[in-house]
């Protein structure tokens, strides 16, 4: 057992800021548990706030990044009801950072991982089941047959929302950048894609749907697309921007939803997992997708802890299909040697 570590960004600048230095193994606080991680989750805001990009919070350096991480309780607060030593978890944005061997994490902030459910696939999958539940359980009411546009459709949150929306029987419009990408969404199951690159795609929504526009847009790439997004919305519709890949949304005139009585809105997870009650509804539901093995869960790589900053110039580089995973590196090489 390699000792306690974390990997911190040491100064704002490139992938190569991303250290391990030792770290404590926390003491939990009355409400909180100690989890040593089995895997940790790597996600574009960790990359946002290495880089010093705007956002919510720009923690100063040094500090841990990461928003979600997977492993099992050795030390619990005396406050702490419902949950045992040894009982395998999972959380996410519970102000904590994640590249670490060992987290403190508020009780609240728990979600138990049922039996059966592999450690890599959850920290890969689970903030994107998150948010996807919470795209299509909670925003408005989908009933079969409704018409959705899902933008950047083979990527990570992409990928879950064509697969579940089509188990909710909707119809799914769906747009990606390439043909290889809009195959892939073909293939899970999308009614009409569509290569934004080299297509309309308001003509080709319009056109597809006679002329009726679609209910809702999961909209996660911004200012490239959102202006887009709005013409091809039917009457009384929505628009969910949920990410901003391409950029942030500026200067958008309130006018423009005027005539068709259109909606706008710009969620966040965190909000939605705020409330405990709800998070663990949502995490119910998120289990249950991720117990499907017939769900398709693209994992790109699987690495050490101490080459976090490989993660980032992977996820950088803009060319990865799938979830990256830090595993602290002991794990990782015991995991390998056990396939052997």
């Amino acid at each position: 057992m390699h000792s306690p570590f974390a990997v911190f960004v040491t100064e704002i600048g490139g992938p190569s800021v991303l250290k391990p230095r030792p770290i404590e193994i926390p003491a939990p606080a009355p409400d909180e548990v100690v989890i040593e991680q089995t895997a940790v989750a790597v996600n574009f805001v960790d990359i946002y706030l290495r880089a010093g990009q705007p956002h919510s919070h720009n923690p100063e350096p040094p500090f841990i990044p990461g928003v979600s991480g997977v492993g099992h309780i050795v030390a619990m607060g005396p406050e702490v009801k419902d949950l045992s030593i040894g009982q395998r978890v999972t959380y996410t944005n519970a102000g904590v950072g994640t590249y670490s061997t060992h987290v403190a994490v508020r009780a609240i902030r728990i979600m138990p991982i049922p039996e059966g459910l592999d450690d890599i696939r959850v920290a890969a999958g689970m903030i994107r089941t998150l948010t996807a539940q919470y795209l299509l359980k909670q925003m408005r009411e989908l009933k079969p047959g409704t018409r959705v546009l899902v933008h950047a459709a083979a990527g990570g949150v992409g990928q879950i929302l064509v697969q579940w929306a089509k188990r909710m029987d909707l119809c799914v419009l769906a747009t990606a950048g390439s043909d290889e990408k809009t195959a892939l969404a073909k293939s899970l199951g999308a009614d009409c894609v569509i290569n934004y690159r080299t297509q309309d795609f308001v003509k080709e929504v319009m056109d597809y749907t006679e002329g009726k526009g679609v209910e809702v847009v999961f909209d996660s790439v911004g200012k490239d697309t959102f202006e887009g997004s709005v013409d091809c919305l039917a009457p009384r519709g929505l628009v969910v921007n949920y990410g901003t890949a391409s950029g942030q949304v500026e200067n958008f005139a309130l006018q423009r939803l005027h005539a068709k009585s259109l909606w706008v809105c710009r969620p966040t997870l965190k909000t939605y997992t705020g409330d405990r009650d709800n998070m663990l509804v949502m995490a119910k539901d998120a289990f249950e997708l991720l117990q499907d093995p017939s769900v398709r869960l693209d994992i790109e790589a699987v690495l050490p802890l101490t080459q976090a900053a490989k993660s980032h110039e992977m996820l950088e580089s803009r060319q990865t299909k799938g979830a990256i995973v830090l595993v602290p590196d002991d794990l990782l090489a015991s995991r390998s040697g056990g396939h052997d």
